[in-house]
């Protein structure tokens, strides 16, 4: 295990697990998180056996608080000579990532949260976690958020989330299609890890050439998005694996991926 003293990185078989660890401030966003997180994604991409990466915070209490909003933290406190922020770069580099993103919702899961939350492929939560964008109780906007959140629930769901500030319970997250699985506490870990064994047998050259299809897809008008994915196909029935998937499948046995 590697750790800095906000985001703690630990290597669990196919698996790097990034735990926000900053449980008495409900595991809110520092800049040594995020960039704790950033330096998981280049851990991951870096070495081929990973095969997926959790994001998850320490305790039952919060996934993930948001923006830390203690006095002196220095949250909404922007350098307006900077094009970029932090905040925003991880979820570039988070939607322009080819390795599977799991969330693993251990508890409330708020405002900037909901952008960790969001940037994730899948999400397992606790039922007893919460979900919510309280931003305009304390006049602001869950802007950043907006662009992950967008393409995951319908617009009246965001709106009404994104307007009224209240929180949803897991179980209707899932209802809206914003969590893939709820489960009780005591089943986190074993749902998160079936999880990810559902991943790290498939071709790793699949799922990071689809990851990055789904992404480059999502925008595209219909004609776009076909012209783009036929071309695709074509380009993935040439790989390594593509070859051994049909071999493993006409010979019943089990491919041997080599990711390429």
């Amino acid at each position: 295990m590697t750790d800095n003293q906000d985001l703690l990185i630990e290597r669990r078989g196919a698996a790097l697990w990034l735990t926000i660890n900053r449980e008495e401030r409900r595991n809110a966003m520092s800049p040594a998180a995020l960039a704790g997180i950033n330096a998981g994604f280049s851990q991951a991409e870096a070495d081929p056996t990973i095969r997926a990466i959790v994001i998850t915070g320490v305790g039952s209490k919060a996934f993930c608080a948001g923006a830390d909003l203690a006095k002196g933290s220095g949250s909404f406190q922007y350098d307006p000579s900077q094009p970029h922020l932090d905040f925003a770069d991880l979820l570039r580099r988070a939607w322009a990532l080819t390795i599977p993103l799991i969330a693993r919702v251990n508890g409330h899961c708020m405002a900037g949260g909901m952008g960790l939350f969001s940037m994730c492929d899948m999400g397992v939560a606790a039922d007893h976690a919460t979900f919510g964008l309280p931003e305009v109780k304390v006049g602001v906007f869950p802007a950043q958020v907006l662009a992950v959140m967008q393409h995951l629930i319908g617009p009246r769901h965001l709106a009404e989330m994104c307007l009224t500030g209240e929180p949803i319970t897991a179980g209707r997250a899932a209802d809206i299609g914003l969590v893939n699985y709820v489960v009780p506490a005591a089943e986190l870990d074993a749902k998160t890890d079936w999880l990810v064994a559902r991943l790290v047998d498939k071709s790793p050259t699949a799922i990071r050439r689809g990851k990055a299809m789904m992404k480059a897809a999502a925008d595209m008008t219909f004609e776009q998005a076909i012209s783009f994915l036929e071309s695709q196909i074509m380009i993935s029935a040439l790989t390594e694996d593509a070859r051994e998937g049909r071999a493993a499948f006409a010979e019943k046995r089990k491919p041997n991926w080599t990711g390429k």
